[in-house]
């Protein structure tokens, strides 16, 4: 029952929802209301407090590193891809996607996968990191950006030699593609708004 403990445990972590409660904190009120509705750090920078993004990026990249680094600990490692490790990495961005506390509407993953994959390991979190950031300053798009860090992070896996967990960063890869489906829609139309805009 380790995987479901720490399933469990990823869960609880990532549900935690930073950018509603800085945002809340600081006086911009509820972040649902604004842009695109999302409680991630992209939608946080339509306020125009940058701080505030930055910090709503940190914490929430923190929370799934946090939640692979206690999983690491707390749980034994057997090298296959159903491993509890596996199991809080995808519980961690489950729960920021789907928290139960917003009804199951929260943000769409990139910056809680990231930390995933520093906890991973981290070259696969520099490989994610790099894709993320070099995508962004060329396209200045996020979603195109977050879109390629995590089908690249689960490449690296595979050839950085952690195999095991290729099926996990892979179903994570789909689901962070599925969240961000309106955004390819408008990506097709090129309707898609570009970082700092504040539609």
């Amino acid at each position: 029952m380790d995987w479901l403990y720490a399933l469990l445990l990823g869960y609880a972590l990532g549900s935690v929802p930073f950018g509603l409660l800085l945002s809340l904190a600081a006086g911009q009120g509820d972040i649902r209301n604004i842009g695109s509705g999302n409680i991630g750090a992209t939608n946080v920078l339509r306020t125009g407090k940058k701080g505030l993004a930055a910090a709503t990026l940190l914490l929430d990249l923190g929370k799934g590193w946090a939640t692979v680094f206690l999983a690491w600990h707390l749980f034994p490692h057997d090298g296959l891809a159903t491993s509890p490790i596996a199991a809080a990495a995808l519980g961690a961005v489950l729960g920021h996607c789907f928290p139960l506390w917003l009804k199951f509407k929260g943000g769409k993953g990139v910056a809680t996968n990231a930390g995933v994959a520093f906890g991973i390991a981290w070259p696969i979190g520099l490989v994610y990191t790099g894709v993320w950031l070099a995508v962004l300053a060329i396209f200045r798009i996020s979603s195109v950006a977050g879109m390629s860090a995590v089908f690249a992070s689960m490449i690296a896996a595979g050839f950085l030699g952690f195999v095991e967990f290729v099926p996990v960063l892979g179903v994570i890869a789909l689901l962070v593609t599925w969240l961000h489906r309106a955004n390819i829609s408008r990506l097709v139309k090129g309707e898609e708004p570009r970082v700092g805009s504040k539609k």
